[in-house]
């Protein structure tokens, strides 16, 4: 360790610019504070480590300042990327603009997935002739409306388990070469 007969606060008085030098090179916006207190930090390290032999106490303060700086942005860019993506996940999962439960969604485009795949009205009402009044309840509110299951049950006063049992009758009847040739859909 370095011997020095000058005190931190003395050393943070004469190279307290280079904090602010690093900050400004690096076009950080420091409203908070927060990448000074960090060039604080890397200044009484770069005090507490510094060796003589290896060069000049001014370089190696710019170095350690300027390498924490960068160390905390990239934190900070990782932080943002991660919360981030799981704020898209959450808006697409649960607010996919068809319909809104609270105003946390309001400015999320519309994702409209299934009922963009066809907007053929003729296929539509062939298959709506070919179901029943049930199986086409869960294909207009769940594929077309995108509403949740559970949210169906509630608006249609049943039980969750008959609006499951709707939807695989419905893929059931899909994935039947009959039906399909008589609603003239071919896969």
């Amino acid at each position: 360790m370095f011997e020095t007969h000058f005190s931190f606060e003395e050393i943070l008085e004469q190279n307290e610019r280079r904090i602010h030098y690093q900050i400004n090179q690096l076009h950080i916006r420091d409203v908070n504070q927060e990448y000074y207190s960090e060039g604080l930090v890397a200044l009484w390290n770069a005090y507490k480590t510094y060796k003589p032999d290896k060069g000049p106490m001014a370089t190696y303060f710019n170095y350690t300042i300027r390498n924490r700086l960068i160390d905390q942005l990239r934190k900070e860019r990782r932080r943002l990327d991660v919360q981030e993506f799981y704020l898209l996940n959450y808006k697409s999962d649960y607010c996919n603009g068809n319909h809104q439960r609270n105003n946390s969604c309001n400015n999320l485009a519309i994702r409209r997935d299934a009922a963009d795949l066809v907007e053929d009205n003729v296929f539509w009402e062939q298959l709506k002739a070919n179901l029943t009044a049930n199986q086409w309840k869960w294909i207009y509110f769940h594929i077309m409306d995108g509403m949740t299951l559970t949210d169906i049950a509630i608006q249609e006063n049943t039980t969750l388990e008959a609006v499951k049992s709707w939807g695989k009758q419905v893929r059931k009847k899909l994935r039947n070469e009959a039906f399909r040739k008589k609603v003239q859909w071919k896969i």
